[in-house]
């Protein structure tokens, strides 16, 4: 049910709840992996590799859906540079904090910093075609496919996403074909708008996904140190 005060779904909270804890687990898994208490391939392993874009499609989606609630009510353009701003912030921490644990293959465009693109980008130019935009979505989706080059391989175009071979990083969510993912739920957002968002009322709502779909960020820059530390806990006392 949607919450009168602050305009929020539950069931879409619910649905980026269990994108979060996908995420956790896969991210402890990694962390395992890293300490030596499992043995596995994160980076080419279909498994893990499916499981990473089935959660990044859920994060993009359902952001792409929140800018649509957000256009539909009307709310003033400061709160959106200060949120913003806030991606752009945290997703520099990222990149430090990945750099002293990685200094190979640290994060230089990831999953905050895809984000922070994909809806500057979206806000500027294409928020205004509303449903239209899923006309957009299926192109960007395939353009990597289609319009891959070797010269988008260096790092500073790497955010294109136009590649033909994956930089050395721990973690990439370039523009494309992501921002397709973020087109997809705003279009569908418009779409349900024309409804009052009633189909969103009727998704089930579990009460502590959607706690956590409500902090997605604050989750986000916490769950990794807090896992790293049990993680490396269990290391030591497993030697």
């Amino acid at each position: 049910m949607e919450t009168r005060q602050s305009g929020r779904y539950a069931g879409v909270d619910t649905l980026r709840g269990l994108a979060i804890v996908w995420m956790m687990t896969f991210h402890f898994s990694f962390d395992l992996n890293w300490f030596g208490l499992i043995h596995t391939d994160f980076y080419t392993n279909p498994v893990w590799l499916w499981q990473r874009i089935a959660i990044v499609s859920l994060f993009v989606f359902t952001a792409g859906l929140t800018q649509t609630f957000t256009d539909v009510r009307g709310r003033p353009g400061s709160e959106f540079w200060k949120r913003w701003a806030q991606i752009v912030g945290c997703s520099l921490l990222v990149t430090a904090g990945s750099y002293l644990a990685f200094p190979r293959s640290f994060i230089y465009f990831g999953i905050l910093q895809g984000i922070a693109a994909m809806l500057l980008l979206h806000r500027l130019a294409f928020r205004h075609l509303r449903a239209w935009v899923l006309l957009l979505a299926p192109v960007a989706i395939v353009a990597p496919q289609l319009w891959g080059h070797a010269f988008f391989n260096p790092p500073w175009w790497n955010w294109t996403g136009l590649i033909t071979q994956k930089p050395i990083t721990e973690d990439y969510a370039p523009l494309l074909p992501w921002i397709g993912l973020l087109w997809l739920g705003a279009g569908t957002g418009w779409l349900l708008a024309r409804s009052g968002f009633r189909p969103l009322q009727r998704l089930p709502a579990v009460r502590p996904l959607a706690f956590l779909g409500r902090w997605p960020l604050t989750v986000y820059m916490v769950h990794q140190p807090v896992l790293v530390s049990i993680t490396w806990m269990l290391a030591h006392l497993m030697r």
